[in-house]
């Protein structure tokens, strides 16, 4: 089993920059072999990709509506990753969720994460 747990969200003003954290921990996990991805959901709205960090490469993955505003990374001796989102919009506001997955490719579909956080949510005031 693989516990999630996200922290980082509140509210910030449009322009301004937020860092996400996940804490990965389950008995054999680890964050270094392990695909870490992040995803939002708006209100009302179905749940979209937003990046993922590919394990155990270095590979990154990001959406195109923050490509050039985020950055995802890890610090495996945390068993952590971050996401830092910088300019954010009113249109970013979401509640942001930390998924794992073994899988390689196709990261950007959530059907292919095994374990997910509950969440931090981010408010974006215009």
């Amino acid at each position: 089993q693989v516990q999630l747990v996200e922290s980082g969200g509140g509210l910030v003003q449009t322009g301004g920059s937020l860092r996400l954290s996940c804490v990965a921990s389950g008995r054999t996990f680890s964050t270094l072999t392990n695909t870490m991805g992040w995803f939002r959901q708006a209100p009302g709205k179905v749940r979209d990709f937003v990046a993922a960090v590919v394990g155990p490469y270095v590979a990154t993955y990001y959406s195109d509506f923050v490509k050039g505003r985020a950055t995802v990374y890890r610090d495996n001796a945390k068993n952590t990753v971050y996401l830092r989102l910088n300019n954010l919009q009113p249109e970013d506001t979401a509640v942001y969720y930390c998924a794992t997955t073994r899988a390689q490719e196709g990261v950007e579909s959530e059907s292919q994460y095994n374990y997910w956080g509950q969440g931090t949510q981010v408010i974006v005031s215009s």
